[in-house]
């Protein structure tokens, strides 16, 4: 989220709220709920960091403040737009509870895929519907787009490993 505010932040000054209908209005239901408490506790440590100053909201009783980018802030959110984010995803978590619930013997591996495979065939339903029910706009379509090929290629990669089960059991 850090980095977010910080695009959000170039080039003008927010306050925390406007950060979050920012962010709402690009992806809508499809983020996570945001609460006042997450935004101005990264606020708060952005601040802390040297990356935004705040400043308080003259005549506001509320204490409102108001935040925008140092050359500390404009240097890291170069830093982030120019790192490429790993596209690697060894950390996997239906993988490491089927490889240690098989090894233990504490399920039966073949039941443990049928289960994740009915569990990404919904996913898949309900990922289409909200697509086919429009109006999240380009980024939220783009985002619904691509969490639906990763499910695709999870389904391919449940049948690899059905595969590889089938191969060791051959052998022995």
């Amino acid at each position: 989220m850090r980095e977010l505010f910080l695009a959000l932040l170039n080039g003008e000054r927010a306050h925390g709220y406007e950060l979050k209908q920012s962010l709402e209005h690009e992806f809508g239901d499809l983020l996570p709920a945001l609460n006042a408490g997450q935004i101005y506790t990264t606020l708060g440590r952005l601040e802390r960091d040297g990356l935004v100053v705040g400043q308080a909201v003259p005549g506001d009783s509320r204490g409102k403040r108001v935040y925008e980018l140092t050359d500390a802030g404009r240097a890291a959110l170069a830093a982030w737009i120019e790192l490429p984010v790993s596209g690697r995803r060894l950390k996997d978590e239906f993988f490491m509870k089927f490889v240690v619930v098989a090894s233990s013997d504490l399920a039966e591996p073949r039941q443990l895929l049928e289960e994740q495979r009915r569990e990404y065939l919904q996913s898949l339903r309900d990922l289409n519907a909200l697509l086919e029910a429009n109006g999240k706009g380009p980024a939220g379509e783009l985002l619904i787009e691509g969490a639906i090929l990763h499910l695709k290629a999870d389904l391919e990669w449940l049948a690899l490993i059905e595969e590889r089960l089938a191969l060791k059991e051959e052998e022995v």
